[in-house]
């Protein structure tokens, strides 16, 4: 929490299961320090997009198929902030190493 002001973004997965509740206290801990939230939520969470909090909705699935459901937008926002940055995503660093190293 220490590192978190308004240059910090953070990127939450908030599936409403049993730890939900616990997770909206610690986003308003970064919500508090200025952090720049992009959540990840569950429709049914009902959570409302405002300053320095952006949500995207995922469908409610259970909390055993949530990993899988949780892991395509997350993938697409690593392919897109790899894009803005000017990295080469057909061409990751080391790849060969790890793929042809038995």
């Amino acid at each position: 929490m220490a590192l978190v002001d308004k240059d910090m973004p953070i990127v939450v997965l908030a599936p409403k299961d049993s730890m939900f509740d616990k997770l909206k206290a610690n986003m308003q801990e970064v919500h508090a320090r200025h952090g720049e939230l992009f959540v990840f939520a569950s429709e049914s969470s009902q959570m409302v997009a405002e300053d320095r909090l952006h949500v995207v909705y995922v469908p409610d699935v259970c909390e055993t198929l949530a990993p899988i459901v949780y892991s395509v937008p997350v993938q697409l926002l690593s392919y897109h902030v790899a894009v803005m940055r000017g990295t080469d995503v057909d061409q990751p660093r080391n790849l060969a190493k790890s793929v042809t190293v038995e």
